[in-house]
């Protein structure tokens, strides 16, 4: 069964979103919690995704068929909203970038690092519009961002910003949803945009704006998938993550050389142009390969901690070693293995 997706989730060609989405975007827990579902059986895993995530690669790659359980889908308009669904065991295991487990590790939240993938930072850009005067990171001083509060994009932007000798003090921070942001973007409301993809390739594309400065080179370029540690101590449930995440590995090799299979199938599924969801594709999506939840990807996960901890945007230490489960590395690659070449 096709999913619901929450205005909120749903990527529209640009003029469809502003008016479908106005400032509710961020209202309530930016999820859709319909019923859709895939498989069958009498065990169901609910997963959460972000649009254009897991269960679009899945669904290209026919990694949805012959199921022995069921996927209950719940689609959420980032990470931060995810995880506390996750925390409060309303969805057993979901897809995030590096941040929002920092963030909800510094809030005790009950989530568990299991898997892992590193690509290129490319698509993690700060946008400017067309129009704009900026051309160097260090000029965004005085200038007002918008960001989605403990997303991947909220880390990049902080690393962005001390490359260029600048700290969030000096800017103008505006934390927002992805909808309300590109609101805000589109209609001058703010001076830039901190944002990942698909909404990066959707700009370009739209030639709406222009990339200021990319995460690469400044931050891990990390992509996880998070459960439920009550998920991991059901037998029958770490059975079915173990399934999943196999298939998702699966799915994400065959990306690789169907390219514009998946992108085909990714527009249909959220509404995306078909030359944006290409466009992802190949400057983010297929550069990631699947690598170990190790040492080394704890360290790098602990550089974001400390960094939001002096901060103050995470109120003490954050040991992020607690909030990992290496069970599920298998045979994988170490975590600093270098991502596949983007085509951008």
């Amino acid at each position: 069964m096709r999913r619901r997706l929450a205005p909120a989730a749903l990527l529209l060609p640009l003029a469809l979103l502003l008016t479908a989405c106005g400032g509710n975007a961020s209202a309530g827990t930016g999820t859709d919690t319909g019923t859709d579902t895939d498989g069958k059986g009498s065990l169901t895993l609910n997963v959460g995704d972000q649009k254009g995530g897991s269960e679009a690669i899945l669904r290209a790659a026919g990694e949805l068929d012959n199921l022995d359980y069921k996927i209950k889908w719940s689609t959420f308009s980032s990470g931060p909203p995810l995880l506390e669904a996750v925390d409060a065991k309303a969805v057993d295991i979901g897809g995030v970038g590096n941040t929002p487990p920092v963030f909800a590790a510094g809030a005790d939240s009950k989530i568990t690092v299991v898997a892992a993938w590193h690509g290129t930072s490319k698509g993690d850009a700060v946008l400017v519009p067309n129009g704009s005067k900026l051309t160097d990171p260090a000029q965004l001083k005085g200038k007002s961002i918008a960001v989605a509060q403990g997303s991947s994009a909220n880390y990049q932007l902080v690393a962005s910003l001390k490359k260029a000798g600048l700290g969030l003090a000096d800017v103008k921070v505006k934390y927002l949803q992805p909808a309300d942001a590109l609101a805000a973007f589109t209609s001058g409301k703010v001076d830039a945009w901190a944002v990942w993809d698909p909404y990066t390739s959707q700009i370009l594309q739209a030639k709406q704006g222009r990339v200021l400065t990319t995460g690469d080179g400044v931050t891990n370029g990390l992509t996880f998938q998070v459960a439920a540690p009550s998920a991991l101590k059901d037998k029958k449930k770490a059975a079915a993550i173990k399934d999943y995440l196999e298939r998702l590995r699966r799915a994400c090799t065959w990306v690789y050389s169907h390219e514009s299979a998946w992108a085909k199938v990714w527009a249909k599924e959220t509404g995306l142009p078909q030359d944006v969801a290409l466009a992802a594709v190949k400057r983010t999506y297929t550069t990631r390969v699947a690598v170990a939840v190790d040492r080394q990807l704890i360290a790098s996960e602990q550089e974001i901690a400390d960094t939001f901890t002096s901060l103050k945007l995470i109120p003490g230490k954050v040991d992020f070693g607690n909030f990992v489960d290496t069970r599920f590395n298998g045979d994988l690659p170490a975590s600093t293995s270098a991502p596949r070449p983007s085509e951008d």
